[in-house]
């Protein structure tokens, strides 16, 4: 693990404008990054991670009850760093908000605010420059289970293979992200684009797109179900995701 000074000159942007739908009711009141895990929001864990690996400046984007982020985590001085806010007068997808940001520069961090995970940031960005990539990607390997016999057939609808309740095994994207401030040549202010459509653009322009891959553990608290298994998982290995300091 790099040292924590590696990353005081790497900002972050954190994503936290979204609505947050699926998590309704709770997400009428709150915004889905203050949702609570355990003790504290999902949020504050993730912003402790930053601070930990050496994170000093911070960018929240907000926008669907952003006064109540602001309220709470104010401007950061209560984790020892500056946490400042970019605000979205209408959505503008995952991408959009990164052209709001003002005076980003190499390299750059780019992360949703709901996320649950043990990735090691300092790692990530060593990988990222060491490589020369304009965009790195964190990827998690994620085992889905189908719950129905699934069937292959030819071309004269022969059963050529029949598979009870297989699991089916995907790499996916955490929604954390290394960037290079080039990338902003391919967003348009107060337009909307969302992060999959950016990669797109960027691989299709020729340039360099990786994906780093990493194990332990990684949740998107996006369903109810996400926000029991994130409580869970924090209350059996709480040292895992926040640093003792």
């Amino acid at each position: 693990m790099r040292s924590r000074d590696d990353l005081r000159d790497v900002r972050a942007v954190i994503l936290a404008g979204g609505k947050g739908t699926r998590l309704a009711p709770y997400t009428t009141v709150l915004p889905k990054p203050l949702m609570p895990v355990g003790d504290m929001p999902i949020l504050e864990i993730l912003l402790r991670q930053l601070r930990h690996a050496g994170v000093r400046d911070v960018t929240l984007s907000v926008g669907y009850l952003g006064s109540l982020l602001e309220a709470y985590f104010g401007d950061g001085s209560r984790w020892e760093m500056r946490i400042r806010y970019s605000r979205e007068e209408e959505p503008l997808g995952t991408a959009g908000p990164i052209a709001l940001v003002p005076d980003l520069t190499d390299p750059f961090l780019v992360m949703n605010g709901d996320l649950l995970t043990t990735l090691d940031f300092g790692e990530i960005v060593r990988v990222h420059c060491e490589r020369g990539a304009i965009a790195t990607a964190g990827l998690f390997r994620k085992e889905v289970e189908i719950d129905l016999g699934v069937i292959e057939t030819d071309d004269e609808s022969q059963i050529r293979k029949y598979i009870e309740k297989p699991t089916l095994s995907y790499e996916v994207s955490v929604g954390i992200y290394v960037m290079q401030a080039e990338v902003l040549r391919y967003i348009t202010a107060g337009q909307h684009l969302d992060l999959p459509d950016l990669v797109r653009r960027l691989t299709e322009e020729g340039h360099k797109v990786l994906g780093h891959r990493f194990t332990g553990h990684w949740l998107d608290i996006g369903h109810h179900d996400d926000l029991a298994a994130a409580v869970d998982l924090l209350e059996r290995d709480r040292s895992a995701f926040l640093p003792p300091d």
